[in-house]
Formats: structure tokens, C-alpha cells, sequence
């Protein structure tokens, strides 16, 4: 965390209220901005700044920041940001696919133009579809619909989306940037999320202002809590607005112009401090303290029933499983078949437990054919999962050798473990007692984060099941994960019997 400055003039703070970022080696930021600046794009120095832990570099040339959020006033200047990484991305670092999206189909076309403005001031127009930057022609793509840049010697593109649903969904993006954050959904996330699977070193990028009410913004509210409690080795994040809520207004000074400099980092040079008078005027109390002075709504009570800070705490990108100690697979598939997830669970060195995804995919295609590839690679202790689950996929796991044990008292290593009602409650008091008791260990998964953000129980008399809080969460990462816990330690008494012969992997 870092102080805030402010200047004794009325001229923007040059740090914000709250600054977590990894360590890094170096940074393309420089390079960036100078290839900005040719085409008149000079940043303030909080967006300099900004551009600099973006494009912060590990010892390994792994991108620092997997993850990155700029929360800030309206008006500020979020969008040069987000050029200026795109401009890198395109011409500087070699990535394939740049998705730009946006909240709403005017605000990603909005983005859209001003960068190609940026690039007819960096190089030259050919034609009506063609632009010439350094000897690069860049075609121009303007049907609706498929906005994008494309570069012509190496099929490099930039494309502009309106998010939604299925939007990204079969892309490969090398870096993400999520424009209008604040009304980014989970569901939305998990159909831009699934395109850096096949990424080396992939990127997301968030800029907004804070949440419009306690009740959205889901995915800014778990990054919030994940850089507060600290320990995300990839996550770099920076929040100008003031300490506080909404519900709490009566206690800020809405008029005093200290605040709004404290808040407004380009307030003196991009936004005049007349403007912010008028503002004032304009606006609501709440308004005002929200757009100007970065205030969070308070978050709906009740919306999760995994305490945040405590599963942020259990975060370790560095944790491994001892491959002596074996593994259990858990599978769900959501109720609409429209994801399926696969997560690993098994015994640190430490004695504490591990858990790893090991896959999230649209559809279920793929898992029988993952479930073979992981069962001959891993050699998994169990393999579990729900009742609905097994029973759409019996005919498949019968055809691929995948069996329930011949006598249930007895299981046998890599016998399938199916669930019913009261193992599917004692999966879930497990893992509630577990991150209580802080059992266990995760190595970071964006999806995982979503779904345990996501997620509350419902009982039907003794039993409890998780159940999203929201239609648009897919909490497959969540239950799977559940379903690997409770089989293992169901079944943890077969390692004393099993001969394990397992090959090195990444879970």
C-alpha cells in the first residue's frame, strides 16, 4: 500500500490510496510510451506509471502481472492506458490476438475509433482500409460486428467486442483488456477467461470506476478482496478512490477540493477543476461520491458464504502435491451442460492438502477424452463425482474403462466415487471447514476465485449443496474441487495399499 500524495496546488496526486503489485526485473513501459508519443499520445505520470506495472517483466520474461486493475474516476484517462498497451501489444511484443471489450457495443466502437486515430497519427492512410505504420500495413476491419486491426505481414489482430454471454468464446487472446469493468460479470468472465488456456504468457487488464451497487460488480469486488488480503504473487492492482462506502457519505467532506485532487490524478492537466465543479452541480450526492471521489458501494450482506480474505490467505502459486501421496480427480458439469471442470486434490510435503484445476472447458465434449489423458498420466487414487453427472456420462466412461467398485465397502484405486445427497453435503462441510481451518493450500485460478466468490449453500432438511447466487455463476470450479477433497480423504486409506508409479506433471 501506498500513501497518497497531494500536491499543495489543486493538481491531481501523483500515487494512489491503495497499490499492490509483484516484484519484477524490468519493463517495456518505456519503449511503449515512446512508440505512444509519436502518435501524440503523451500520459500523465500516473499513467506512465500505470504502463509500467503492466508491462513488468519476471526474471523468467513472464509477464509480472497476469492480472491488472486500474480503478479510478470517470474522465481520468483509463482509455490511453488501454491504447497504449493494445499499441505494444500490436507492433512491440508479438501477440496474436488483442481483445478489447467493452460493456456495451458504443463504448467498445468508441475505443475502436480513437485507436484508429491513434494509428493514422503514428503512420499514414493507404487507402480507406489500410494504414501504413513503419513499413507495417495494418488493415482496418469495420464491419459490424468484427471491428478489429489487423497487421498484414504477420495476421496479428486487435478486435474491439461488446461482452456478453458467449463473446470470446473459440479465441485464443494473448491479453485481455476489460474496458468499463464495473459491469464485467462473471458470467461474461468465464466466456473471455477460457481463451488464455492456450496461452504462454497471457494478460488481463481492468480499468473502471468502482461498482454502480453492492449487488454487481462481482468480479471487481473479488479483486478488491484479493489485493487487501494480500499473498497473489500475479495480481497487480491500484485503486485512487477514498477509503470508505457509499452508506457513509455524511462523513466526507463532498466539497472539499483536496479530496477531489487526491482522486482525480489528471485533475490540472486532462481534467480542469472547473469541470469537476460543475460536476458537482450536476450530480448527485451519491453520484458525486462514486464517479469523482472513487467511493465503493457497500457489498450485499450474505452474497457469499466463503470468507474472502480467509481463501485469499490460502492462495500459493508456488504450492506442489507430493507425488508419493497421490491424487483424486473431482468432475462437475454444469446444470446446462454449457462448462464442465476437472480439479486436482492431494497431500503437500507439509501435510497440508493441495488443490489445483487441472481443466475448464465450454461444454463436455472434451472430458472423457481429458479424464483418459489425466487417469493414464496421473494414475489417480479416485475419480468422483455427482449423481446428475455420472448419469449423463455412464455410457461414455463405461466405453472408456471408467468404473464404480465392485463392492462399495472395498473401492479400488482408480475406481470412480459418485455422490449422493449426504457425500455431496459432507463435500461441502469439508471444504467450509477447511478454508475455516485454513487445511489446505490453492494454486491461483481465476475461475476457481469466481466460483468461490460466487457461491453460497441451500439445505434440504440435514443436507447442505452449493448453489450460485447469481444465474450467471458457473461454480463447476467449486464443486469439482469439493468432490476431489471428500473423495480423497474418503479414500485415503488405499495409499497404504496402492503401488503408486506416477509420472511427473504440472498438478
Amino acid at each position: 500500500m501506498s500513501p497518497t500524495s497531494v500536491p499543495a496546488s489543486l493538481r491531481g496526486a501523483t500515487s494512489p490510496r491503495v497499490e499492490v503489485h509483484p516484484e519484477y526485473e524490468y519493463t517495456f513501459g518505456p519503449e511503449a510510451r515512446q512508440l505512444a508519443a509519436r502518435g501524440g499520445l503523451v500520459l500523465d505520470l500516473w499513467q506512465s506509471d500505470a504502463i509500467d506495472l503492466i508491462l513488468a517483466v519476471r526474471g523468467d520474461g513472464r509477464w509480472a502481472c497476469y492480472e491488472y486493475a486500474e480503478l479510478v474516476a470517470r474522465q481520468q484517462g483509463k482509455g490511453a492506458v488501454l491504447e497504449v498497451r493494445a499499441l505494444a501489444g500490436l507492433f512491440l511484443l508479438g501477440e496474436k490476438l488483442i481483445l478489447w471489450s467493452a460493456h456495451e457495443y458504443k463504448t467498445a466502437m468508441e475505443g475502436f475509433r480513437r485507436f484508429k486515430q491513434l494509428l493514422l497519427r503514428l503512420g499514414k492512410k493507404i487507402s480507406e482500409n489500410l494504414i501504413e505504420v513503419d513499413g507495417i500495413l495494418v488493415k482496418v476491419i469495420n464491419t459490424n460486428g468484427e471491428e478489429s486491426f489487423e497487421r498484414l505481414d504477420t495476421g496479428a489482430r486487435l478486435r474491439f467486442i461488446a461482452r456478453s454471454k458467449g463473446s470470446g468464446r473459440g479465441m485464443t487472446g494473448d491479453c485481455n483488456l476489460v474496458d468499463e469493468a464495473f459491469a464485467y460479470t462473471v458470467e461474461q468472465q468465464d466466456a473471455l477467461g477460457p481463451t488464455t488456456l492456450a496461452v504462454d504468457n497471457p494478460q488481463f487488464i481492468y480499468t473502471s470506476s468502482p461498482p454502480l451497487d453492492g449487488a454487481s460488480g462481482d468480479v471487481l469486488y473479488a479483486l478488491r478482496e484479493r489485493a487487501e488480503a494480500g499473498g497473489d504473487d500475479s495480481l497487480g492492482y491500484r485503486d485512487w478512490g477514498l477509503e470508505g462506502d457509499l452508506d457513509h457519505i455524511e462523513d466526507i467532506d463532498l466539497d472539499d477540493r483536496q479530496l477531489w485532487a487526491r482522486t482525480c490524478p489528471s485533475l490540472g492537466s486532462r481534467v480542469r477543476e472547473e469541470a469537476i465543479v460543475r460536476m458537482r452541480r450536476l450530480l448527485s450526492d451519491r453520484g458525486f461520491a462514486r464517479e469523482i471521489l472513487g467511493l465503493w458501494p457497500k457489498r450485499a450482506v450474505g452474497s457469499t458464504v466463503i470468507d474472502p480474505a480467509k481463501w485469499a490467505r490460502m492462495l500459493d502459486e508456488h504450492s506442489q502435491r507430493d507425488r508419493d501421496a497421490g491424487l483424486a480427480l473431482g468432475v462437475d458439469i454444469s446444470p446446462l451442460r454449457d462448462s464442465s471442470a476437472i480439479c486436482v486434490y492431494g497431500l503437500r510435503a507439509d501435510g497440508m492438502g493441495h488443490v489445483q484445476m487441472a481443466d475448464l472447458r465450454p461444454g463436455t465434449k472434451w472430458l472423457i477424452p481429458r479424464l483418459i489423458e489425466l487417469r493414464n498420466a496421473l494414475e489417480p487414487l479416485t475419480i468422483a463425482m455427482g449423481r446428475g453427472t455420472f448419469a449423463f456420462l455412464k455410457t461414455a466412461l463405461d466405453k472408456a474403462d471408467f468404473q464404480l467398485p465392485d463392492d462399495p465397502e472395498k473401492p479400488e484405486s482408480g475406481d470412480l466415487a459418485v455422490t449422493g445427497a449426504i457425500d455431496m453435503a459432507a463435500a461441502a462441510g469439508q471444504v467450509l471447514e477447511g478454508v475455516r481451518e485454513q487445511e489446505f493450500r490453492v494454486v491461483p485460478n481465476r475461475h476457481l476465485d469466481t466460483a468461490v466468490a460466487g457461491a453460497k449453500t441451500k439445505t434440504s432438511g440435514d443436507t447442505i449443496a452449493w448453489t450460485p447466487t447469481k444465474s450467471d455463476v458457473d461454480i463447476t470450479p467449486l464443486v469439482a474441487m469439493s468432490l476431489a477433497r471428500w473423495s480423497y480423504i474418503a479414500r485415503s486409506h488405499l495409499l497404504e495399499e496402492a503401488d503408486y508409479a506416477l509420472t511427473d506433471s504440472v498438478f
